[in-house]
This record gives structure tokens, sequence and C-alpha cells, in this order.
């Protein structure tokens, strides 16, 4: 999420005509085109995020600029050139990393939080301990997951450090509650 992001479509010959309809999850269908002869572009539906990147002696590419959880769905990229039809497909999927934080609750216990991340992170701790976790799914799509040691467990625990597992980073912090 924030960044840019470049799709392309590989082709053999001389490029006559590029399409790339994309279907987001949310929303409708974007088509932008482009006809070399004429030197045109046409888009019908595409945010202002979304557009032709041309740069010299490359075939133009499609940018996605900061990508958002609202750019995610199927990008198809259709073509004609001199030697044929290509046709190339991308499914985008947008990671949220997470917030973490790390906290003692009112009655002691070490508490670790990954907020708003997508997909859910994973949530460790060390030494390995009992925990409940907890998950609450926000209206835009990212996940907040919430891990408590139990109290059981904490008074035998001098130190609690709890790992956060995701596919956009890592992050552990330690606590003593």
């Amino acid at each position: 999420v924030g960044n840019s992001s470049e799709l392309t479509c590989p082709f053999k010959g001389k490029l006559n005509l590029l399409t790339w309809k994309i279907t987001l999850k949310v929303g409708g269908l974007c088509t932008l085109g482009y006809r070399t002869d004429t030197n045109k572009t046409h888009r019908t539906n595409c945010s202002d995020n979304i557009n032709w990147k041309f740069r010299p002696g490359l075939a133009p590419a499609l940018e996605i600029r900061r990508v958002g959880i609202a750019q995610e769905g199927n990008y198809s990229c259709e073509g004609v050139s001199t030697d044929g039809n290509f046709h190339t497909m991308y499914q985008l999927t947008v990671l949220v990393p997470p917030r973490p934080s790390l906290f003692c609750d009112e009655r002691g216990s070490p508490v670790c939080e990954a907020a708003a991340g997508k997909p859910p992170a994973q949530l460790s701790w060390v030494p390995e301990s009992s925990s409940t976790a907890q998950e609450r799914c926000h209206d835009n799509g990212t996940v907040t997951v919430l891990s408590r040691l139990t109290a059981s467990n904490t008074s035998m625990i001098s130190v609690a450090t709890c790992m956060v597992s995701h596919p956009a980073g890592n992050w552990s912090q330690s606590i003593t509650c």
C-alpha cells in the first residue's frame, strides 16, 4: 500500500493496439486503450492513479501510483502486434503492513496488537505460552489482531516478547509487566 506498481505486457513484433481491462474488487470495469498508428490513448471509468507509462524503446506499461486497497483486482492486457495477438493477466493483491504495539493491560498481562493489517498478521510469544487471540475486521478489508497472555502464565514470565509475522515485514518487541 502506498507504493507504485508497474504492469507490463510481453509481446513480439511491432505493437499496433494495446488494451487494459481492469476489474476491481470494489467498483466497476476500467479500460485503457492505446493505438500506435494514431498515438492516441482512451480511458473509461479509471481512477487518476491508474495510467499509461510511456518510455522510449519499451512497450507502454500500466502504472498504478499510490497503490491502495481500492486497486485490488484483475488486470488483463490484450494486444495486437505484427506477430499476432497476445494476452497477459495479473491479479493485484495489496498488502497493508499492520501497526504493531505491545503494552501491559490493567491486570498486568502483556498484550500485543497488530492493527489494521492485510492479510491478518500472525502473533506469537517468547517464551511460548498459551494466549488468547482476537481478530477485528474493518470495513476497508484490514484486520486487527490482538493477543493477550493469560494471567496464569504471566506470573512465571519475567520478560515477554511478542513477534508479529506479516508478508509486508516482521516485528518484535519485549516487555516486562
